[in-house]
Protein backbone atom coordinates (compact mmCIF):
# COMPACT_ATOMS: atom_id res chain seq x y z
CA UNK A 1 0.00 0.00 0.00
CA UNK A 2 1.34 3.51 -0.26
CA UNK A 3 2.15 5.19 2.64
CA UNK A 4 4.65 7.75 1.76
CA UNK A 5 4.77 11.01 3.49
CA UNK A 6 5.85 14.61 1.90
CA UNK A 7 6.69 17.07 3.95
CA UNK A 8 6.46 20.59 2.86
CA UNK A 9 8.19 24.04 4.75
CA UNK A 10 10.50 26.70 3.19
CA UNK A 11 12.77 26.17 6.09
CA UNK A 12 15.23 23.92 5.09
CA UNK A 13 16.66 23.12 8.37
CA UNK A 14 13.06 22.31 9.61
CA UNK A 15 13.12 19.82 6.60
CA UNK A 16 16.56 18.23 7.96
CA UNK A 17 15.23 18.11 11.50
CA UNK A 18 11.85 15.96 10.07
CA UNK A 19 14.52 13.79 8.32
CA UNK A 20 16.26 12.93 11.17
CA UNK A 21 13.55 12.80 13.38
CA UNK A 22 11.58 10.89 11.14
CA UNK A 23 12.73 9.11 8.39
CA UNK A 24 13.40 5.71 10.30
CA UNK A 25 9.55 5.40 10.78
CA UNK A 26 7.87 6.60 7.43
CA UNK A 27 9.08 6.61 3.64
CA UNK A 28 9.96 10.29 3.71
CA UNK A 29 10.31 13.03 1.34
CA UNK A 30 10.60 16.44 1.94
CA UNK A 31 10.17 19.90 -0.27
CA UNK A 32 11.39 23.05 0.21
CA UNK A 33 8.90 25.21 -0.64
CA UNK A 34 5.18 24.65 -2.63
CA UNK A 35 6.24 24.88 -5.52
CA UNK A 36 8.55 21.85 -5.42
CA UNK A 37 5.93 20.14 -3.62
CA UNK A 38 3.42 20.58 -6.75
CA UNK A 39 6.63 19.38 -8.32
CA UNK A 40 7.26 16.50 -6.53
CA UNK A 41 3.86 15.05 -6.58
CA UNK A 42 3.86 15.89 -10.32
CA UNK A 43 7.19 13.66 -10.99
CA UNK A 44 6.62 11.30 -8.11
CA UNK A 45 2.85 10.76 -8.04
CA UNK A 46 0.36 10.30 -5.21
CA UNK A 47 1.22 10.41 -1.28
CA UNK A 48 -0.46 9.33 1.26
CA UNK A 49 -0.20 12.03 3.39
CA UNK A 50 1.38 15.80 2.90
CA UNK A 51 2.24 18.23 5.92
CA UNK A 52 2.36 21.33 4.65
CA UNK A 53 3.46 24.74 6.93
CA UNK A 54 1.28 27.96 6.51
CA UNK A 55 3.42 30.62 6.23
CA UNK A 56 5.43 30.45 3.24
CA UNK A 57 6.59 33.12 0.42
CA UNK A 58 5.60 32.06 -2.52
CA UNK A 59 1.79 30.49 -1.50
CA UNK A 60 0.41 30.03 1.86
CA UNK A 61 -0.33 25.97 3.02
CA UNK A 62 -4.25 26.83 2.60
CA UNK A 63 -3.87 27.43 -1.13
CA UNK A 64 -0.83 24.60 -1.60
CA UNK A 65 -3.19 21.97 0.48
CA UNK A 66 -5.95 23.14 -1.65
CA UNK A 67 -4.52 22.06 -4.88
CA UNK A 68 -2.95 19.43 -3.78
CA UNK A 69 -6.76 18.21 -3.39
CA UNK A 70 -7.32 19.25 -6.85
CA UNK A 71 -4.88 16.86 -7.79
CA UNK A 72 -4.64 13.93 -5.41
CA UNK A 73 -8.01 14.23 -3.67
CA UNK A 74 -7.36 11.12 -1.56
CA UNK A 75 -4.16 12.08 -0.36
CA UNK A 76 -4.62 12.95 3.25
CA UNK A 77 -3.78 17.04 3.97
CA UNK A 78 -2.10 17.94 7.34
CA UNK A 79 -0.93 21.61 8.54
CA UNK A 80 2.04 22.36 10.48
CA UNK A 81 2.62 25.59 11.68
CA UNK A 82 3.62 28.64 14.03
CA UNK A 83 1.08 30.81 12.65
CA UNK A 84 -1.92 28.63 15.09
CA UNK A 85 -4.86 31.83 15.11
CA UNK A 86 -8.28 30.53 14.79
CA UNK A 87 -9.06 32.55 11.54
CA UNK A 88 -6.01 29.84 10.49
CA UNK A 89 -7.14 26.62 11.57
CA UNK A 90 -10.67 27.87 10.39
CA UNK A 91 -9.18 28.47 6.64
CA UNK A 92 -7.27 25.52 6.39
CA UNK A 93 -10.46 23.19 7.98
CA UNK A 94 -12.58 25.06 5.49
CA UNK A 95 -10.39 25.04 1.98
CA UNK A 96 -7.61 22.76 2.52
CA UNK A 97 -9.88 19.92 3.99
CA UNK A 98 -6.84 19.16 6.63
CA UNK A 99 -7.02 16.32 8.85
CA UNK A 100 -4.94 17.21 11.31
CA UNK A 101 -3.81 21.25 12.44
CA UNK A 102 -0.57 21.43 14.47
CA UNK A 103 1.32 23.59 15.85
CA UNK A 104 5.19 24.55 15.92
CA UNK A 105 7.05 23.46 17.93
CA UNK A 106 5.47 19.66 17.67
CA UNK A 107 6.89 17.14 19.63
CA UNK A 108 8.50 14.60 17.31
CA UNK A 109 6.21 11.42 19.24
CA UNK A 110 3.30 13.71 18.88
CA UNK A 111 4.14 14.43 14.73
CA UNK A 112 4.61 10.79 14.20
CA UNK A 113 1.78 9.49 16.48
CA UNK A 114 -0.66 11.92 13.90
CA UNK A 115 1.55 10.69 10.87
CA UNK A 116 0.25 7.54 11.50
CA UNK A 117 -3.30 8.39 12.23
CA UNK A 118 -3.36 10.16 8.60
CA UNK A 119 -1.69 7.10 6.80
CA UNK A 120 -4.88 4.86 8.48
CA UNK A 121 -7.19 7.40 7.27
CA UNK A 122 -5.52 6.95 3.26
CA UNK A 123 -5.88 3.59 4.15
CA UNK A 124 -9.60 3.58 4.98
CA UNK A 125 -10.28 5.69 2.27
CA UNK A 126 -8.11 4.15 -0.35
CA UNK A 127 -9.96 0.92 0.98
CA UNK A 128 -13.23 1.94 0.45
CA UNK A 129 -12.63 3.50 -3.26
CA UNK A 130 -11.17 0.26 -4.77
CA UNK A 131 -13.99 -1.64 -3.08
CA UNK A 132 -16.49 0.66 -4.75
CA UNK A 133 -14.29 0.95 -8.18
CA UNK A 134 -14.09 -2.93 -7.96
CA UNK A 135 -17.82 -3.49 -7.38
CA UNK A 136 -18.70 -1.11 -10.26
CA UNK A 137 -15.92 -1.96 -12.76
CA UNK A 138 -17.49 -5.79 -12.74
CA UNK A 139 -20.85 -4.80 -12.99
CA UNK A 140 -20.25 -3.07 -16.07
CA UNK A 141 -18.18 -5.86 -17.45
CA UNK A 142 -21.21 -7.89 -17.13
CA UNK A 143 -23.24 -5.04 -18.76
CA UNK A 144 -20.57 -4.96 -21.66
CA UNK A 145 -20.65 -8.23 -21.87
CA UNK A 146 -24.34 -9.06 -22.33
CA UNK A 147 -24.63 -5.79 -24.74
CA UNK A 148 -21.11 -7.24 -26.85
CA UNK A 149 -23.70 -10.38 -27.56
CA UNK A 150 -26.19 -8.28 -29.24
CA UNK A 151 -23.22 -6.21 -31.62
CA UNK A 152 -20.31 -8.61 -31.48
CA UNK A 153 -18.62 -5.56 -34.19
CA UNK A 154 -18.67 -3.31 -31.78
CA UNK A 155 -17.24 -5.12 -28.27
CA UNK A 156 -14.20 -5.77 -30.94
CA UNK A 157 -13.65 -2.05 -31.45
CA UNK A 158 -14.00 -2.16 -28.12
CA UNK A 159 -11.55 -4.14 -27.24
CA UNK A 160 -8.66 -3.09 -29.72
CA UNK A 161 -9.43 0.59 -28.10
CA UNK A 162 -8.84 -0.96 -24.58
CA UNK A 163 -5.38 -2.59 -25.69
CA UNK A 164 -4.13 0.31 -27.50
CA UNK A 165 -5.32 2.61 -23.93
CA UNK A 166 -2.84 0.70 -22.20
CA UNK A 167 -0.14 1.25 -24.41
CA UNK A 168 -0.17 5.30 -24.15
CA UNK A 169 -1.79 5.80 -20.20
CA UNK A 170 1.45 5.51 -18.33
CA UNK A 171 3.35 8.32 -20.11
CA UNK A 172 -0.36 10.61 -20.22
CA UNK A 173 -0.03 10.44 -16.21
CA UNK A 174 -3.46 10.48 -15.69
CA UNK A 175 -5.13 11.78 -12.33
CA UNK A 176 -7.69 8.17 -12.54
CA UNK A 177 -7.23 5.92 -14.82
CA UNK A 178 -9.98 3.70 -13.71
CA UNK A 179 -12.08 6.61 -15.61
CA UNK A 180 -10.38 6.37 -19.08
CA UNK A 181 -10.88 2.20 -18.39
CA UNK A 182 -14.48 2.76 -17.70
CA UNK A 183 -14.78 5.60 -20.58
CA UNK A 184 -13.49 3.13 -23.42
CA UNK A 185 -15.73 0.45 -21.66
CA UNK A 186 -18.95 2.43 -21.86
CA UNK A 187 -18.31 4.50 -25.09
CA UNK A 188 -20.08 2.39 -27.47
CA UNK A 189 -23.23 1.91 -25.10
CA UNK A 190 -25.09 4.84 -26.64
CA UNK A 191 -25.27 2.57 -29.85
CA UNK A 192 -28.33 0.18 -28.44
CA UNK A 193 -30.69 2.21 -29.48
CA UNK A 194 -29.37 2.92 -32.99
CA UNK A 195 -32.30 0.45 -35.80
CA UNK A 196 -30.54 -2.73 -36.75
CA UNK A 197 -30.44 -1.98 -39.76
CA UNK A 198 -28.51 1.35 -39.56
CA UNK A 199 -25.88 -0.67 -37.53
CA UNK A 200 -25.52 -2.80 -40.26
CA UNK A 201 -24.99 -0.12 -42.85
CA UNK A 202 -22.32 1.43 -41.10
CA UNK A 203 -20.65 -1.95 -40.13
CA UNK A 204 -20.61 -2.45 -44.13
CA UNK A 205 -19.46 1.50 -44.44
CA UNK A 206 -22.65 2.46 -46.93
CA UNK A 207 -23.96 5.96 -47.27
CA UNK A 208 -26.43 7.09 -44.51
CA UNK A 209 -29.32 8.68 -44.78
CA UNK A 210 -29.33 12.48 -42.91
CA UNK A 211 -31.76 11.03 -40.40
CA UNK A 212 -29.69 8.42 -39.52
CA UNK A 213 -26.23 10.55 -39.61
CA UNK A 214 -28.11 12.68 -36.77
CA UNK A 215 -29.29 9.40 -34.73
CA UNK A 216 -25.37 8.26 -34.80
CA UNK A 217 -23.91 11.63 -33.84
CA UNK A 218 -26.40 12.33 -30.92
CA UNK A 219 -25.65 8.43 -29.60
CA UNK A 220 -22.63 10.06 -26.98
CA UNK A 221 -25.97 11.99 -25.84
CA UNK A 222 -27.65 8.90 -25.33
CA UNK A 223 -24.59 7.11 -24.01
CA UNK A 224 -23.77 9.77 -21.24
CA UNK A 225 -27.96 9.94 -20.25
CA UNK A 226 -27.42 6.01 -19.41
CA UNK A 227 -24.04 6.44 -17.48
CA UNK A 228 -25.57 9.35 -15.61
CA UNK A 229 -27.68 7.04 -13.74
CA UNK A 230 -24.85 5.07 -12.19
CA UNK A 231 -23.63 6.14 -8.70
CA UNK A 232 -19.97 7.42 -8.77
CA UNK A 233 -20.02 7.54 -13.15
CA UNK A 234 -20.16 11.07 -13.39
CA UNK A 235 -17.03 11.66 -15.09
CA UNK A 236 -16.92 8.86 -17.24
CA UNK A 237 -20.77 10.64 -18.67
CA UNK A 238 -18.95 13.21 -19.12
CA UNK A 239 -15.94 12.10 -21.18
CA UNK A 240 -18.08 9.68 -22.86
CA UNK A 241 -20.43 12.79 -24.27
CA UNK A 242 -17.83 14.34 -25.50
CA UNK A 243 -15.74 11.53 -27.12
CA UNK A 244 -16.30 12.65 -30.59
CA UNK A 245 -15.42 16.43 -29.82
CA UNK A 246 -12.56 18.13 -31.92
CA UNK A 247 -9.19 19.41 -29.66
CA UNK A 248 -10.72 22.50 -32.00
CA UNK A 249 -13.54 22.78 -30.63
CA UNK A 250 -15.88 21.02 -34.04
CA UNK A 251 -17.65 17.79 -33.71
CA UNK A 252 -20.37 17.42 -31.28
CA UNK A 253 -21.99 18.84 -29.40
CA UNK A 254 -20.52 21.86 -30.85
CA UNK A 255 -20.83 23.62 -27.17
CA UNK A 256 -17.58 25.54 -27.71
CA UNK A 257 -15.60 23.17 -25.02
CA UNK A 258 -12.19 22.70 -26.40
CA UNK A 259 -8.93 22.20 -25.77
CA UNK A 260 -7.70 21.07 -22.60
CA UNK A 261 -11.50 22.26 -21.23
CA UNK A 262 -12.49 18.79 -22.86
CA UNK A 263 -11.83 15.85 -20.24
CA UNK A 264 -8.26 13.97 -21.02
CA UNK A 265 -10.48 10.83 -20.88
CA UNK A 266 -12.37 11.90 -24.20
CA UNK A 267 -9.62 13.32 -25.63
CA UNK A 268 -7.82 9.54 -25.59
CA UNK A 269 -11.00 8.11 -26.67
CA UNK A 270 -11.60 10.83 -29.68
CA UNK A 271 -7.84 9.48 -31.02
CA UNK A 272 -8.31 5.80 -30.77
CA UNK A 273 -11.79 5.48 -31.77
CA UNK A 274 -10.93 7.43 -35.18
CA UNK A 275 -8.13 5.19 -35.12
CA UNK A 276 -10.06 1.96 -34.65
CA UNK A 277 -12.42 3.49 -37.57
CA UNK A 278 -9.38 4.09 -40.18
CA UNK A 279 -8.09 0.40 -39.54
CA UNK A 280 -9.37 -2.83 -38.98
CA UNK A 281 -5.67 -3.98 -38.25
CA UNK A 282 -4.20 -5.18 -34.38
CA UNK A 283 -2.02 -2.16 -35.11
CA UNK A 284 -3.06 0.68 -37.52
CA UNK A 285 -0.52 1.44 -39.70
CA UNK A 286 1.55 4.81 -40.48
CA UNK A 287 -0.86 5.89 -43.50
CA UNK A 288 -3.93 6.11 -40.79
CA UNK A 289 -1.69 8.48 -38.51
CA UNK A 290 -0.45 10.62 -41.79
CA UNK A 291 -4.15 10.45 -42.70
CA UNK A 292 -5.42 12.33 -39.28
CA UNK A 293 -2.22 14.22 -38.94
CA UNK A 294 -3.52 16.25 -42.06
CA UNK A 295 -6.41 17.26 -39.58
CA UNK A 296 -4.47 17.58 -36.73
CA UNK A 297 -6.81 20.27 -34.88
CA UNK A 298 -9.40 17.91 -33.96
CA UNK A 299 -6.72 15.94 -31.79
CA UNK A 300 -4.83 16.66 -28.70
CA UNK A 301 -1.40 17.18 -29.96
CA UNK A 302 0.26 15.06 -27.10
CA UNK A 303 -1.86 12.10 -27.34
CA UNK A 304 -1.80 12.14 -31.08
CA UNK A 305 2.13 11.94 -30.64
CA UNK A 306 2.40 9.41 -28.24
CA UNK A 307 -0.71 7.16 -29.87
CA UNK A 308 1.74 7.37 -32.85
CA UNK A 309 4.73 6.10 -31.44
CA UNK A 310 3.58 3.81 -29.24
CA UNK A 311 1.29 2.02 -31.53
CA UNK A 312 2.63 1.92 -35.54
CA UNK A 313 3.51 -1.29 -35.91
CA UNK A 314 7.24 -2.34 -36.83
CA UNK A 315 8.33 -3.10 -40.69
CA UNK A 316 8.36 -6.69 -39.30
CA UNK A 317 7.20 -8.37 -36.33
CA UNK A 318 9.34 -11.02 -35.56
CA UNK A 319 8.19 -14.17 -33.72
CA UNK A 320 9.06 -14.48 -30.13
CA UNK A 321 8.81 -16.64 -27.37
CA UNK A 322 6.31 -14.47 -25.73
CA UNK A 323 3.94 -14.99 -28.45
CA UNK A 324 0.79 -16.40 -27.11
CA UNK A 325 -0.12 -20.06 -27.93
CA UNK A 326 -3.18 -20.43 -29.48
CA UNK A 327 -5.58 -23.88 -28.68
CA UNK A 328 -8.17 -25.29 -31.31
CA UNK A 329 -10.84 -25.97 -28.87
CA UNK A 330 -14.40 -27.74 -29.20
CA UNK A 331 -17.54 -25.70 -28.16
CA UNK A 332 -18.05 -28.75 -25.07
CA UNK A 333 -15.09 -28.07 -23.81
CA UNK A 334 -14.75 -24.28 -23.25
CA UNK A 335 -13.79 -23.25 -20.02
CA UNK A 336 -13.63 -19.82 -18.37
CA UNK A 337 -9.79 -19.09 -18.77
CA UNK A 338 -10.30 -19.20 -22.66
CA UNK A 339 -9.86 -15.71 -24.50
CA UNK A 340 -11.17 -15.80 -28.21
CA UNK A 341 -8.54 -15.73 -30.66
CA UNK A 342 -11.29 -15.55 -33.67
CA UNK A 343 -14.66 -14.59 -33.95
CA UNK A 344 -17.67 -17.45 -33.07
CA UNK A 345 -19.24 -18.22 -36.06
CA UNK A 346 -22.01 -20.04 -36.99
CA UNK A 347 -22.56 -22.04 -40.00
CA UNK A 348 -24.78 -19.55 -41.60
CA UNK A 349 -21.68 -17.00 -41.34
CA UNK A 350 -23.33 -14.80 -38.53
CA UNK A 351 -20.43 -13.57 -35.52
CA UNK A 352 -21.82 -14.57 -32.67
CA UNK A 353 -19.02 -12.90 -30.13
CA UNK A 354 -16.22 -11.38 -31.43
CA UNK A 355 -12.56 -11.85 -31.03
CA UNK A 356 -11.25 -10.56 -27.66
CA UNK A 357 -13.32 -11.91 -25.61
CA UNK A 358 -12.62 -13.50 -22.08
CA UNK A 359 -15.24 -16.31 -22.06
CA UNK A 360 -17.00 -16.15 -18.83
CA UNK A 361 -19.81 -18.85 -17.82
CA UNK A 362 -22.66 -17.24 -19.16
CA UNK A 363 -20.92 -16.84 -22.44
CA UNK A 364 -20.23 -20.16 -22.20
CA UNK A 365 -23.13 -21.57 -21.77
CA UNK A 366 -24.89 -19.31 -24.46
CA UNK A 367 -22.30 -20.98 -27.10
CA UNK A 368 -23.06 -24.09 -25.96
CA UNK A 369 -27.04 -23.89 -26.22
CA UNK A 370 -26.99 -21.66 -29.69
CA UNK A 371 -24.85 -25.08 -30.96
CA UNK A 372 -27.40 -27.31 -30.22
CA UNK A 373 -29.68 -25.41 -32.37
CA UNK A 374 -27.65 -23.49 -35.21
CA UNK A 375 -24.47 -25.11 -35.18
CA UNK A 376 -21.09 -23.26 -34.33
CA UNK A 377 -18.01 -23.90 -37.08
CA UNK A 378 -16.10 -25.75 -34.67
CA UNK A 379 -12.61 -25.86 -33.44
CA UNK A 380 -12.56 -22.09 -31.63
CA UNK A 381 -9.30 -20.38 -31.92
CA UNK A 382 -8.40 -19.85 -28.39
CA UNK A 383 -6.00 -18.85 -26.19
CA UNK A 384 -5.59 -19.53 -22.29
CA UNK A 385 -5.51 -16.51 -20.23
CA UNK A 386 -4.77 -16.80 -16.49
CA UNK A 387 -4.18 -12.79 -15.03
CA UNK A 388 -7.06 -10.41 -14.47
CA UNK A 389 -7.27 -8.69 -17.55
CA UNK A 390 -10.21 -6.22 -16.51
CA UNK A 391 -7.57 -4.06 -14.45
CA UNK A 392 -6.16 -2.79 -17.77
CA UNK A 393 -4.90 0.86 -17.42
CA UNK A 394 -2.89 1.67 -14.61
CA UNK A 395 -1.40 4.89 -13.63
Amino acid sequence: MNARVLFVDDDPQILSAFKRNLRKRFDLQTAEGPAAGLKAIEEDGEFAVVVSDQQMPEMDGITFLRQVKAKNPLTVRMMLTGNADQQTAMEAVNEGHIFRFMTKPCAPDDLAKAVEAAQEQYRLVTAERDLLEQTLAGSVKVLVDVLSLHNPEAFKQTARIRSWARAIAKPLKLTDPWTLNMSIMLSSIGEITLPAELSGKRRKGEALTEVEKALVLRSPEVARDLITNIPRLGPVATAVYYQAAGFDGSGFPGDGVSGEDLPKEARVLRVLIDLAAASNADLPPASVFDAMAKNSAQYDPEILALARARLTPPDETPETEDAPEVHEVPVRLLRDVHKLHEDVVTESETVLIAAGHRLTRAMIKKIQNYHQVHKIKEPLMVIEVHDDEDALIDA
